[in-house]
């Protein structure tokens, strides 16, 4: 009898086990919430864990933004971010953790707020966006459970919401990042100039250079944010990244430096997202 009992417990502990690893998260790739700031509809995807339905416990939540070109649904339909989550938690390499995925392409192209402060996207993610998606699902919104990760430009945007607000984030994790134009001559060669003084185009462009910004770095900051950077020895984004490397080194900024096979490409970026989510992970649990 008493051997039938163990064996149903054990048959049912198993079964249990079994159905939860067989579980899998959802990708929703078509949310929305309407933006005062940005005047009108703007669209996100979100990922959520595979047990997210069957506990009640809130998770910590990696911003995963994309590059130029692609919209909320490049880390869905290219970078296979349902697939790669599932497998990282299910092995133990990540923690259950919710992934917001924004959208930065419609009506204007890019995460910042423009130098003539007419469409103004860096304030509606910290603004809207940010609460919104705290609120709706069970995130926790403390500095510890937060990351941010990215690819070009999407990497660049999270070096710079990092360096601008690293009371928000644990971790950063930008992917064969834009950092931002490497002189001030080189943005305004990219840029028109003339509506705007020397002053305004000066403190635009520091504000919005990785270099500039880690050079500004206080002393007692600099372990502030842990940064995870990897980039692809054939990337033409090589140089502002390997600049950013060496200003760190510099600064000493803790950070980890990774340069592997690669160009800027999604099978590159596709083979990073494990080790983001393993190295964001670190700083949810105690590391």
């Amino acid at each position: 009898m008493k051997y039938k009992v163990l064996l149903t417990f054990s048959l049912l502990t198993w079964g249990i086990t079994s159905s939860l690893l067989a579980q899998s998260g959802k990708v929703y790739d078509n949310l929305s919430l309407k933006s005062e700031i940005l005047g009108g509809e703007r669209k996100y995807a979100l990922y959520l864990p595979p047990d997210y339905e069957i506990s009640e416990r809130s998770y910590p939540v990696l911003y995963l933004l994309h590059g130029a070109g692609d919209d909320h649904t490049g880390w869905v339909q290219f970078g296979e971010v349902l697939l790669i989550a599932d497998e990282a938690i299910k092995s133990g390499q990540a923690t259950p953790m919710i992934i917001v995925m924004p959208d930065a392409d419609t009506g204007v192209r890019g995460y910042f707020n423009q130098i003539d402060g007419n469409w103004n996207y860096e304030d509606f993610f910290f603004q809207e966006l940010m609460p919104h998606v705290e609120k709706e699902y069970r995130i926790k919104g403390e500095k510890r459970y937060r990351a941010v990760s990215g690819l070009s430009m999407g990497g660049g945007a999270t070096f710079m919401y990092a360096l601008h607000h690293p009371e928000l984030f644990s971790s950063a994790a930008p992917l064969s990042a834009y950092i931002g134009p490497l002189s001030l001559e080189q943005m305004k060669q990219r840029m028109d100039t003339k509506n705007f003084s020397d002053e305004q185009l000066t403190s635009y462009f520091e504000n919005h250079n990785a270099l500039s910004l880690i050079e500004k770095i206080p002393d007692d900051k600099k372990k502030s944010v842990r940064w995870y950077i990897d980039c692809g020895d054939d990337d033409f984004l090589y140089e502002g990244n390997s600049l950013v490397h060496i200003a760190m080194r510099k600064k000493e900024i803790p950070h980890e430096f990774r340069i592997r096979d690669g160009s800027h490409s999604w099978s590159y970026w596709r083979q990073s997202l494990p080790t983001v989510l393993e190295f964001v992970s670190q700083a949810f649990h105690q590391y």
